[in-house]
């Protein structure tokens, strides 16, 4: 019996790390992969332990399922956090790393904010947190491709 409740626990934890969404830090990876994979890139600015749109973003579209499903084979994730409590504080390459995307993508400091990039690193279109369901914001960063 015990056997079969840790078999139960496995298969349900590897399902549950199968379906993680896959988000990258790095830029050059993300187009990297773009380009291999012919995808968009989805970057998205947000501030994880301060930001409430941004917190709500995460919670209604990133992590359910159907956008999960769906950007694994559509999109290429390029998340770039700008966290402020200490605790939460990025190592220092990848803070300038995300300053730097920052800067060439998002210079007002909106936050949150989605840019939807080719695979070379252009820009397609720009949007932001939308209280919608995760298939209609699927709708509209599809808009810009």
């Amino acid at each position: 019996m015990r056997k079969l409740i840790l078999s139960f626990i496995l298969m349900l934890a590897s399902f549950q790390l199968a379906s993680a969404q896959e988000w990258t830090t790095d830029i050059n990876k993300a187009k990297q992969l773009a380009a291999k994979e012919h995808k968009p890139i989805i970057l998205v600015f947000q501030g994880s332990d301060w930001c409430a749109p941004c917190i709500k973003l995460d919670k209604e579209i990133w992590q359910a399922d159907s956008f999960k499903t769906y950007a694994k084979t559509h999109y290429i994730m390029l998340q770039a956090d700008f966290p402020r409590k200490k605790k939460n504080a990025l190592p220092a390459d990848l803070q300038a790393a995300n300053n730097k995307l920052a800067e060439k993508y998002n210079p007002n400091g909106y936050f949150p904010f989605v840019v939807v990039l080719d695979e070379k690193g252009n820009v397609l279109g720009k949007t932001g947190y939308e209280k919608t369901a995760p298939e209609a914001y699927i709708k509209n960063l599809n808009a810009f491709l």
